[in-house]
């Protein structure tokens, strides 16, 4: 009888893991069949693959539109930021105004699925490019902060990044801080995207050579894109992808508006191109762009972390940060690549969050 039992039992058990997988089929014949053939599920494909374009892993975008789809998408990303880049600023536009008092305020923001930060810089000359302060490895903008004894800092711009577990030594673009070049990786005739600030603070965005940059007078610059706005135009957006963003902006009057929105959470889905220009349109910026973003995006005041990266092991290493000084003119910013011939962009052999991740489930196998 005791054996009898344990039978059944052992077939009540395969014939319940029968129906599971059979409705588990069932299930995913729907959505697929949802997704694929009707007007809705395209729309949600689109989506999803907007958001994968935006990522380190924008290859896999061809699951939900295939490759063709997916290689048009990601061409069409990029001619929207050739295009936007080609007007050149009406610097005249900007007046920047004395300023006395505080130099920032800080306050939360919320959207459709998303929460943020949004930082005030009254005075756009507080505004300073900084770079780590050790050859080979990036710097998270926490430790620049509290390095450099400044007010606050956000990501600044991009950076070679394998398997998005970069060591953030190896920039794309441009970097200036201070009217000296501290890393390009082209000749000064080439045009680069840049989000840039002259000696007046006045905030430049689009794409300018280094002989450009240094006839205008530019100080501090990094290298990032897509441009939302200029010359108080909104400029044409291609995408609905929802991620982290970090963007900066600037009113006729010179005060910049920086904006970091959390992404790729349960309470922080992220925002598109388009709500982050909206935003900005709102605040009153005349020119606008976008930083690094993604994992890299986030904002630090003083000795706290007030956003929340989405990197599973916290912030990241970086190689450039715009942080906001008291004193920005007693700011010396050191050329860490200087001499640097071989410049080795890390992952995942010399990631210090995987490398502990992955030294835990060795112990524990």
């Amino acid at each position: 009888m005791k054996l009898a039992g344990i039978t059944y039992k052992h077939e009540q058990s395969v014939s319940w893991l029968k129906r599971s997988l059979f409705i588990c089929l069932i299930l995913v014949c729907l959505l697929v069949s949802f997704l694929f053939l009707t007007p809705p599920g395209s729309k949600i494909r689109l989506f999803l693959a907007d958001t994968f374009i935006a990522t380190q892993h924008r290859e896999w975008a061809w699951i939900f539109v295939g490759v063709k789809k997916r290689d048009e998408m990601i061409q069409n990303v990029k001619q929207m930021s050739e295009n936007n880049a080609i007007e050149k600023q009406d610097l005249n536009a900007i007046t920047i105004q004395k300023q006395d008092g505080k130099i920032i305020d800080v306050e939360d923001i919320a959207g459709r699925g998303w929460v943020g930060k949004k930082m005030v810089v009254y005075d756009p000359r507080a505004i300073r490019v900084v770079v780590p302060s050790q050859v080979g490895q990036g710097e998270t903008i926490s430790s620049m902060v509290n390095r450099t004894g400044s007010l606050a800092g956000i990501n600044g711009g991009g950076f070679d990044d394998p398997q998005g577990l970069g060591n953030g030594f190896a920039p794309i673009g441009v970097i200036m801080s201070g009217g000296k070049i501290l890393y390009t990786s082209v000749d000064g005739t080439v045009p680069q995207q840049v989000v840039a600030f002259d000696n007046m603070g006045k905030l430049i965005i689009g794409k300018y050579s280094i002989d450009e940059l240094l006839a205008l007078h530019v100080t501090d610059a990094v290298s990032f894109y897509p441009r939302i706005i200029a010359n108080g135009k909104a400029l044409p957006v291609v995408g609905d992808g929802l991620n982290p963003r970090t963007a900066i902006g600037q009113r006729a009057d010179g005060v910049v508006v920086i904006i970091v929105i959390d992404g790729r959470q349960t309470k922080s889905i992220g925002a598109s191109l388009k709500d982050v220009q909206d935003l900005l349109l709102k605040e009153g910026c005349v020119n606008a762009g976008f930083l690094d973003g993604g994992a890299s995006s986030e904002m630090v005041v003083g000795n706290d972390l007030i956003t929340h990266p989405s990197s599973r092991y916290g912030e990241r290493r970086l190689p450039s940060g715009l942080l906001i000084f008291e004193h920005p003119d007693q700011v010396d910013v050191a050329n860490i690549w200087e001499g640097v011939t071989d410049i080795d962009p890390g992952g995942a052999y010399d990631n210090p969050g995987y490398l502990a991740e992955h030294n835990k489930k060795q112990l524990n196998k």
